[in-house]
């Protein structure tokens, strides 16, 4: 109830945002992206299908705002900035001469208000599942505050394949009539069948983006030449499936931390090891404690060797987001093993078992990934992607995944 009171204040900002920037959106075409995983990728993907067709484009998304290819940060943690950031972004794109503007949306920014007044032409969502239940208190409130995008879009862009597809068909967008459904299968509108394509991205997952990006493109007439061609030539942006060491064993950056990016991220990575999967992960204070022990134990599944440390853990005691995590770690072939000595911690691997570690320190938790990777194995980071900072409580503290990794990586040698 305080949360709608609240909104009625962000809806009357997100107004005076929009008159103070002299309503920028109006002329442009505007695509917004929304689900729980995959939001970055297909954003990402959609600009740069347009920028190699040679249309002026931008992207708003949690990797920064790109307009007329100069980059800006929108800051920690933010993916859909406030309401007159937003505004400000759209008319400076207009001002460059922008033609199509791409916008990640969360599910937050869309019940609070934030993109009120932008009018999209296409809306996509790309999956719901369970996630960020500690604001939305149900799930099916959570695929009510994502369906609003394709509600306003003039055209929506619906997984057909994925769990939320009925509720959002059926009861979200009862009445709408410019729907465009993508899935693996031949009922979907847009599948593989009827738009063959190859991309260089791993994964089921990322065909399902590529799949939504090609729909909402073709809903805007853009040649199909043009989509395969950047389908064929994109590289996943930072912190999605980043590969940052590949030579006698594999070291990979991905923002998963969600139950169900663990499930798509995890086998991918495995098949391409030929022998150990090394993950390290952690999981945010303040989020859904829920899903801590399930992606403990969808990590067991597929890992040879865990290390459970740091994700934010603000005021949150480590030791108990991570005694959750390890809670859902039911197989017994894992070894526990705690302590903050990565030699001693190191010295204590044989070969042929399974271990659990839980470090606190992050560096130190990626420095003993790094220790123990040997010829064959992959080694995946998970929860941090391309975030520049880390909350151990004391505030945000600068923190680089890739930087961190490359300077273990050159000490190792």
């Amino acid at each position: 109830m305080w949360q709608k009171t609240k909104n009625i204040y962000h809806l009357g900002q997100a107004v005076l945002a929009n008159i103070m920037y002299g309503f920028p959106a109006r002329g442009l075409t505007i695509i917004g992206v929304t689900g729980t995983d995959g939001k970055t990728t297909t954003s990402s993907l959609i600009y740069h299908i347009l920028i190699t067709s040679g249309y002026k484009a931008a992207l708003i998304s949690s990797n920064g705002a790109i307009i007329n290819g100069r980059a800006s940060d929108l800051g920690f943690h933010i993916t859909t900035p406030g309401r007159f950031a937003i505004q400000s972004y759209i008319k400076k794109a207009k001002k460059e001469g922008v033609k199509y503007i791409v916008l990640e949306v969360t599910s937050h920014a869309l019940d609070q208000h934030r993109v009120a007044g932008v009018h999209f032409d296409v809306g996509v969502i790309t999956n719901v599942t369970r996630e960020h239940l500690d604001y939305h208190k149900t799930y099916e409130n959570y695929v009510k505050a994502k369906s609003k995008l394709l509600r306003t879009a003039k055209v929506a862009v619906v997984n057909k394949d994925d769990h939320s597809y009925w509720q959002i068909r059926k009861k979200e967008l009862k009445g709408k009539e410019a729907i465009i459904t993508y899935g693996m299968k031949k009922d979907a509108d847009v599948n593989p069948h009827v738009f063959p394509f190859t991309t260089k991205l791993i994964g089921q997952f990322n065909k399902y983006n590529s799949l939504a990006a090609i729909a909402a493109l073709q809903s805007l007439h853009l040649p199909e030449e043009g989509i395969r061609r950047g389908i064929a030539t994109f590289k996943a942006p930072a912190g999605r499936q980043e590969v940052l060491y590949n030579k006698d064993f594999l070291v990979i950056n991905d923002f998963a931390h969600t139950p169900n990016s663990f499930t798509e991220i995890l086998p991918e990575v495995k098949k391409l090891a030929s022998k150990r999967l090394i993950h390290v992960f952690g999981a945010a204070a303040r989020r859904d404690t829920y899903k801590r022990p399930e992606m403990g134990n969808i990590s067991a599944r597929f890992s040879d060797i865990i290390i459970i440390t740091s994700e934010d853990p603000r005021d949150e005691p480590i030791e108990k987001i991570n005694k959750e995590i390890l809670s859902g770690i039911k197989d017994k072939r894992f070894e526990v093993i705690t302590g903050d000595s990565v030699s001693r911690l190191a010295s204590s691997v044989q070969k042929e078992k399974k271990y659990v570690f839980v470090i606190s320190d992050r560096k130190e938790a990626i420095r003993l990934a790094i220790t123990l990777a040997q010829k064959g194995d992959a080694v995946l980071m998970t929860g941090k992607g391309h975030e520049k900072s880390m909350n151990y409580g004391r505030g945000e503290e600068p923190w680089d995944e890739n930087e961190i990794t490359k300077q273990v990586l050159r000490d190792k040698k």
